[in-house]
């Protein structure tokens, strides 16, 4: 049992919003609710010290309404908590019902109830979620595996994150980005694909289209697909004129006068792009701005790598614009190298982006004759069971043979769809 309840809602496109309206609003919700008003103020900001908006509070006998407000990027934080008989929820609707009228482009993107005054502890949110009910079969591989990287991570050790299949295009950005931008991630290793489909869905997202019977699609269904300027990845079909020719219009001339590895060509160009989701959810501009390493390894077998190509027959850019893998590597080797802690390596899928990185320390270790350290932890996430010779690669244990990894290092297998399991480690991880 808990006494009282805090409702919160977060709001953008409030742009133009007065203080002091909203602060009549609030006094009105409030009178109208019963609850007994003790003080009301309005703190108006110029900009000169604080960004441009507002600050509205109005404090209650058994509690506060407030509103928080950035007037020129539109966002606004409204909350009410009543500790009394007061429902906090009565408050809450006449104040959007206000908002409503006055200001019908404002969006309201998250509501949310939260009890207060608990008299038994709860554990809430993902991990909550995970460690009460995940016990079990890939479940409690799961939990094992987020309470073990949670360990490592917290005792100071470092992550590569590795993406194959269609991630990017399953929005993993949307996981992903956060884990970077909070200091989790150290490395990503990627394929070609993963790259690029990060941005194409940065630019494109209204245009692509979903394909809900996916599973049950004819050929006559598929060429009508292609006809219609779609490429098809199981039930998402990226738009071959609003997302890839945009990007290689975009994209030509940095090829043409720089050299670079391909991740730095993309980054390159990122700020010259007109973004249809948030960019929070580029997992791409989040490690641009965190500045951690990206390593794209056999580049050339993806769309953007074909259309490099393509221009490289022509004569219109020459083909050492884009640094090669043996770049990457050696980038790798220094990298790892000149790591003061241990580095643990999260598999998602297998394939390249998985086999180039891992061996930099047996080349390290073996054809260089270097003390390098072996990879501290260990996990991979992968809907096929592991085999010797499959495309969901070897199981972990086979990797001690080869001099990646230790008896004694923390390993891993998750073997669901990684479009679930990724998103739900990814948030356990962030609490």
């Amino acid at each position: 049992m808990g006494l009282g309840s805090h409702i919160m809602l977060d709001c953008t496109e409030a742009r133009g919003l007065d203080g002091r309206w909203m602060l009549s609003l609030m006094e009105k919700a409030v009178d109208e609710s019963g609850a007994r008003r003790v003080h009301s103020h309005c703190e108006i900001f110029d900009g000169s010290v604080s960004p441009p908006g507002f600050a509205s509070v109005v404090l209650l006998d058994e509690s506060h309404v407030s509103a928080h407000c950035y007037s020129e990027t539109g966002q606004l934080a409204i909350d009410a908590f009543t500790c009394g008989e007061t429902d906090p929820a009565r408050i809450v609707e006449a104040i959007e019902k206000g908002l409503n009228l006055e200001y019908p482009q404002m969006i309201i993107n998250r509501r949310k109830q939260v009890e207060r005054f608990l008299d038994e502890p709860v554990i809430g949110g993902v991990r909550g979620f995970v460690d009460r009910h995940f016990h079990h079969f890939n479940a409690g591989a799961l939990r094992e595996c987020a309470q073990s990287l949670d360990k490592f991570l917290s005792s100071g050790g470092r992550l590569m994150v590795t993406l194959a299949g269609a991630m990017s295009t399953a929005e993993i950005g949307r996981s992903l980005a956060p884990l970077i931008r909070s200091g989790k991630v150290h490395a990503v290793t990627c394929t070609g694909a993963n790259l690029e489909e990060d941005v194409f869905n940065l630019i494109a997202h209204s245009h692509y289209k979903k394909v809900p019977n996916w599973r049950n699609l004819s050929k006559d269904n598929e060429q009508e697909l292609h006809s219609q300027g779609f490429n098809r990845v199981t039930d998402t079909c990226i738009p071959e004129e609003r997302a890839i020719r945009l990007i290689e219009k975009k994209i030509l001339n940095q090829w043409k006068y720089n050299t670079a590895f391909p991740h730095e060509h993309l980054m390159a160009i990122l700020d010259e792009l007109d973004a249809e989701i948030p960019t929070t959810d580029s997992w791409l501009i989040a490690a641009r701005d965190a500045g951690i390493p990206v390593y794209v390894p056999g580049w050339e077998d993806s769309t953007l790598g074909n259309i490099f190509t393509a221009h490289c027959i022509k004569g219109e850019v020459d083909s050492h614009s884009v640094k090669t893998g043996i770049d990457y590597m050696m980038h790798l080797a220094d990298w790892y190298r000149n790591s003061s802690h241990p580095i643990g390596f999260l598999q998602i899928g297998g394939g390249i982006a998985g086999d180039f990185p891992i061996c930099v320390v047996p080349m390290l270790r073996q054809d260089m004759g270097e003390d390098s350290p072996l990879w501290g932890w260990f996990a991979q996430i992968s809907e096929s069971t592991t085999s010797y010779g499959g495309y969901s690669g070897a199981p972990p244990s086979e990797k001690i043979t080869w001099g990646k990894l230790a008896p004694s290092t923390p390993m891993h297998v998750i073997e669901s769809d990684a479009t679930i399991v990724a998103p739900i480690l990814f948030s356990y991880i962030l609490n």
